[in-house]
């Protein structure tokens, strides 16, 4: 049976004449009869070997339903040379007559050195339209013009003029997004709670849907585009169009050094200022907005152990037939990775240690910053020297254990759990000193975030401090981190 193989391109039908119909009335001309099998690959790319039609016609060729292919030229097989010989290398080995209607490839050195050249020639060109396509974008986008729409909540995308406009009502909804985030009086909680909210509400997305799912919200908040400056040729996504085509081993995008991004002014919705607080929010909105338990607790998702780094959550203990409330770093669920050091303090002492805190700065805010910058300082140089010295001390560790191997009598298989819990402890550390060297880098560079002070200090005065939930909103507007070193020793980190 004689089948015939036809694929276009929507660039090529549009621009070179490689129409379905134009190539299928080819191939059964050159076939001399309308009884033949068809394979048609629409709309894909000659890049790449996986297409539908394609795979069958290798199937049935194959299977022995094929003996003779006519195709209208070897870049409809693949643009790629190698690919194209493999092809038909792959059909004449089976005893598959190949016939090609732009011209004979006879099997000899002439005709498989003619065959060579086209393929080469084609794959070329191919790569020279990527080329010029890519550099036609690089040159648009560094004329301060949008080459793509993104299709980005808050925006339209004008095509003719290459530019981003606000869409108002979208726009509304972006800044009422933030606002719900990252102000104290928020009457939702975390991203969960905002995409409810929404849904609730009744607001469409972009596309016109009815409800919200918490990864739009998410990526609404970690869109920089807001702030005024959208960053194009930041991704590379080379090798991802083959992926429509693949089950798995997909290719995944991939982010281009920063030299490479190609910054465009468009119309700012948020301000910097609260989109880089939103940012710090996001970061420990796992354990900032985690599940509700049976009691509440005023710093809850706050409070980190100095020495294990594990964080502290409030308990209820029973003393001498009286219940404490506690914050302690202590794991003792299934599956937790470090069990804590044991360290634990009173719920309400550390609750007046940290509200008179943050009290006496919302009473002068002018000291905020001076505050910020002292107390962050202090205990992060410190941290770091104690990090350092934990590092030095797993490692060295893990030489003496080393040593033991040598030694006779000598429980090799205790030694090699206590060099992989070394080695855990060293790259778990390793993890935190390069967390607090950013850190400080970020906290040197910072400039105050007066809104946000401003907001809060309004925020104290016209609402009532012993409302429980007011209190705790104020708080965890401001404060970032608790580090509690021992029962006598707390730091508090503001943002």
């Amino acid at each position: 049976m004689i089948g015939i193989y036809v694929r276009v391109s929507t660039e090529e039908q549009s621009k070179k004449g490689y129409s379905v119909e134009n190539q299928r009335d080819e191939c059964k001309k050159k076939a001399g009869t309308n009884e033949v099998l068809e394979y048609i690959d629409k709309g894909y790319s000659g890049e790449f070997l996986e297409r539908p039609a394609l795979d069958k016609l290798r199937k049935d060729v194959k299977e022995g339903i094929i003996t003779k292919v006519v195709c209208y030229d070897p870049d409809r097989l693949s643009r790629k040379l190698m690919n194209a010989l493999i092809i038909d290398d792959e059909f004449r080995k089976r005893g598959v007559e190949m016939v090609y209607v732009s011209g004979e490839f006879a099997q000899t050195p002439e005709g498989q050195l003619f065959y060579s050249m086209r393929g080469a020639i084609s794959e070329f060109e191919k790569a020279k339209i990527n080329e010029r396509m890519s550099s036609g974008r690089k040159r648009k986008a560094r004329e301060g013009k949008v080459v793509k729409n993104n299709f980005i909540y808050g925006y339209d995308y004008d095509k003719e003029k290459g530019a981003l406009f606000i869409n108002e009502a979208e726009a509304s909804t972006v800044r009422l997004i933030f606002d719900l985030f990252t102000k104290a009086d928020s009457p939702v909680k975390g991203i969960n709670g905002i995409a409810k909210y929404l849904t609730d509400k009744g607001v469409p997305t972009k596309r016109g849907a009815a409800v919200w799912h918490r990864q739009v919200v998410r990526q609404i908040l970690l869109n920089e585009t807001y702030t005024g400056v959208l960053y194009q040729n930041k991704w590379n996504t080379e090798g991802m169009l083959a992926n429509k085509y693949k089950t798995d081993d997909k290719v995944r995008m991939k982010k281009r050094d920063k030299k490479e991004w190609i910054a465009t002014k468009v119309p700012q919705i948020i301000s910097e200022e609260q989109f880089q607080y939103a940012q710090d929010l996001i970061k420990q909105s796992r354990r900032r907005w985690a599940k509700q338990g049976m009691n509440e607790y005023l710093l809850s998702g706050l409070v980190r152990c100095g020495k294990c780094n594990n964080t502290m959550t409030g308990v209820k203990r029973k003393n001498w037939g009286s219940y404490n409330f506690m914050y302690t770093d202590r794991k003792n669920y299934s599956g937790a990775k470090f069990s804590g050091c044991g360290l634990a303090v009173r719920c309400d002492k550390l609750d007046h240690v940290v509200w008179e805190e943050v009290k006496r700065l919302l009473d002068n805010p002018e000291m905020y910053q001076n505050h910020k910058e002292e107390k962050e300082s202090s205990f992060d140089t410190e941290r770091l020297g104690v990090i350092e010295n934990e590092i030095k001390k797993a490692k060295n560790g893990r030489k003496k254990l080393m040593q033991l191997f040598a030694l006779d009598d000598i429980d090799t298989e205790e030694i090699k759990e206590s060099i992989v819990e070394l080695k855990r402890k060293e790259e778990q550390l390793k993890v935190e000193l390069e967390e607090l060297k950013q850190r400080i880098n970020e906290m040197k560079s910072s400039e105050t975030n007066q809104a946000i002070i401003q907001e809060a200090v309004e925020f104290y005065l016209k609402n009532d401090m012993s409302d429980f939930t007011t209190r705790k909103n104020l708080i965890r507007t401001l404060v970032k981190e608790i580090i509690v070193e021992d029962k006598e020793n707390v730091y508090i980190k503001f943002f």
